[in-house]
């Protein structure tokens, strides 16, 4: 017959999880084992832990993983949250277990070896250090106990590692822009020219639907609302379509009840598929989805549009035009976004000052075939 457990203690899914009244408060949290032994050991701590706080004023010891659960249940708003959450994954193989007073860039250097070592690139690592950071930030400046006390007395300086691989943003210039494109199967196009003339992301397209199309009666066009949740600055999303746009979403129309972009009746997870690397293979230009949000911004500048109807057009936070928008603002900005279109493209070209290590020929040239002009990108 095997001993009696300690009251307060119970299994889920292979790991001892604590459920217990200590001192006039209910303590629940995981052990982090699925070795009882070590969960009473736990436990035993996380009851002298309370005393003192209850009786001293000593502020209870807390451990990573605890911090995690209660940053992830607070941050379910966050666009990023699924990401978060892969970092947090990978985090807690090295700290989950530590104590949150004795995480420093020292503790973290295995995580970052390891992470290296795995060929992870140096910007991946500075997002997992950014989470520590702010999860520390939060334990000592805004997470308060039963008892008013900080989870953490003071949060330790976590520095960034220098990012010497980062990829800088590659904006296309129009004959680069028909070459890639020509490669891309027809669902992919269409998407892609999407981006390129409206600056929105790959979530972005690929869950954009039908019914947050809003039609403005007194313009006799329409344009598209993508609610806050689907929006990294978690603010509505208002998206104006130029020429080209509003072309690719007349082509689209009627294909699908629901979404805007679909491929054989299903939407679409995401741009960067198969389909975009083979295209990238067979073209040679390594260029990202994002990069095509890139491009729209460097072209807008280069046409001569505002910093301020920039930003609205990038889905940036602005005062100037949010959903409450006038008939003139609006008119205003579709102008704008319509400077970009292959037919209106007829400013200089930009001219890219860049070391050798990373330079590339920009052809000054835009689509010979139908325009004999220099163009911008």
């Amino acid at each position: 017959m095997g001993r009696k457990r300690t009251p307060g203690l119970y299994k889920r899914n292979g790991t001892w999880h604590i459920d217990k009244q200590i001192f006039g408060h209910r303590l629940r949290a995981s052990t982090g084992s699925s070795e009882l032994f070590e969960a009473e050991r736990f436990l035993a701590r996380r009851i002298e832990e309370l005393r003192q706080a209850t009786i001293y004023g000593v502020r209870p010891k807390r451990i990573f993983r605890e911090a995690t659960v209660r940053y992830l249940k607070e941050h379910q708003h966050k666009a990023s949250i699924d990401s978060d959450a892969g970092r947090i994954r990978s985090l807690d193989k090295y700290i989950g277990n530590k104590s949150l007073d004795t995480i420093h860039m020292g503790v973290m250097q295995p995580y970052i070896e390891a992470r290296r070592k795995d060929g992870i690139k140096t910007r991946t690592i500075n997002h997992g250090l950014k989470i520590v950071r702010r999860i520390l930030n939060l334990a000592a400046n805004e997470w308060l106990d039963e008892h008013g006390l900080s989870w953490l007395h003071h949060a330790p300086k976590i520095k960034l590692l220098p990012e010497p691989d980062l990829r800088k943003p590659y904006p296309l210039n129009w004959v680069e822009q028909k070459r890639f494109f020509a490669e891309l199967p027809l669902h992919l196009r269409q998407m892609a020219l999407f981006a390129v003339n409206t600056g929105c992301r790959d979530a972005e397209i690929c869950n954009l639907r039908w019914e947050w199309e809003e039609e403005v009666l007194e313009l006799g066009i329409s344009v598209f609302i993508i609610p806050s949740e689907m929006v990294k600055n978690r603010s509505d999303r208002l998206v104006v379509l130029n020429k080209e746009a509003r072309a690719v979403i007349e082509k689209t129309r009627g294909q699908h009840p629901v979404y805007v972009f679909t491929f054989r009746g299903r939407p679409i997870k995401r741009i960067l598929n198969s389909g975009w690397k083979k295209a990238r293979e067979v073209t040679g230009i390594n260029v990202r989805v994002h990069d095509l949000k890139h491009t729209f911004g460097r072209r807008l500048r280069s046409a001569g549009v505002s910093f301020e109807d920039r930003q609205d057009l990038l889905g940036h936070r602005s005062s100037s035009i949010t959903t409450h928008y006038s008939g003139a603002e609006l008119t205003k900005i579709i102008a704008a976004a319509n400077k970009v279109c292959v037919e209106n493209s007829e400013a200089p070209a930009l001219v890219l000052l860049k070391g050798s290590s990373s330079s590339r020929k920009i052809p000054t040239r835009g689509f010979g075939e139908l325009k004999n002009k220099a163009v911008s990108y």
